[in-house]
């Protein structure tokens, strides 16, 4: 199995950036899809952005498609989340997960392994 950490949250004005990572140990990122999921207080966890093992194929939430990029270094056995144009609507704690195979998921239950979150608060 694998273990996830993520780092990088933190308060930005809107129209700022972060760039959010996702740690990973135990296994080589290179054989897990992987996915960033956020949830505010009192709401269903949502997919944000995911991407293959392979690295070829990714796939975006509509709301942040064109302002968000997922990406991967092997070296570093890292996934990040660099997010852009950020809006007051993003603040979230947002979670890495993974799970073991080719596929890409867009849902919660598609996934095997969570990190515990990181606090992302973008203020007006």
């Amino acid at each position: 199995q694998v273990q996830l950490v993520e780092s990088g949250g933190g308060s930005v004005q809107a129209g700022g950036s972060l760039r959010l990572t996702c740690a990973a140990s135990g296994s080589q990122i290179i054989a897990y899809g992987t996915g960033w999921f956020r949830q505010v207080p009192g709401k269903e966890r949502e997919f944000v952005a995911a991407v293959r093992g392979s690295g070829y194929s990714t796939e975006y939430a509509d709301s942040v498609k064109g302002r968000f990029i997922i990406s991967r270094d092997s070296a570093k056995n890292s996934v990040y989340l660099r997010m852009n144009v950020l809006k007051p609507e993003d603040t979230a704690v947002y979670y890495c997960a993974a799970v073991l195979g080719p596929d890409l998921g867009t849902k919660t239950y598609a996934y095997d392994y969570w990190g515990q979150g990181t606090q992302v608060t973008v203020s007006s």
